[in-house]
């Protein structure tokens, strides 16, 4: 299978992603410091929570990893060489 990815372009044109704009970085900056002191308040709660919340995050992850991401899977039919030569066939 061959997919065709189109990246988005912004209104300028160009293909920055949000978190490299400066409302971007403005935004990760307060939300980090919102987590900090959200933490530093509530760390006893958090911390009991830590076997369940690491339990969580396996399956979260599995669902939400995005297979097919940029990497791309190109299958082939058994006996037919890979388009390129130099790259592994997985």
């Amino acid at each position: 299978m061959d997919h065709q990815h189109e990246h988005g372009t912004g209104p300028e044109g160009s293909s920055a992603s949000f978190f490299k704009s400066p409302v971007g970085v403005a935004v990760a900056m307060l939300a980090l410091i919102a987590a900090f002191y959200v933490l530093r308040e509530h760390w006893q709660h958090v911390a009991g929570s830590w076997p369940y919340l690491l339990l969580l995050a396996c399956p979260l992850m599995h669902v939400f990893h995005g297979h097919g991401g940029h990497g791309g899977h190109h299958h082939h039919e058994p006996g037919s060489a890979p388009s390129d030569p130099n790259k592994k066939n997985w």
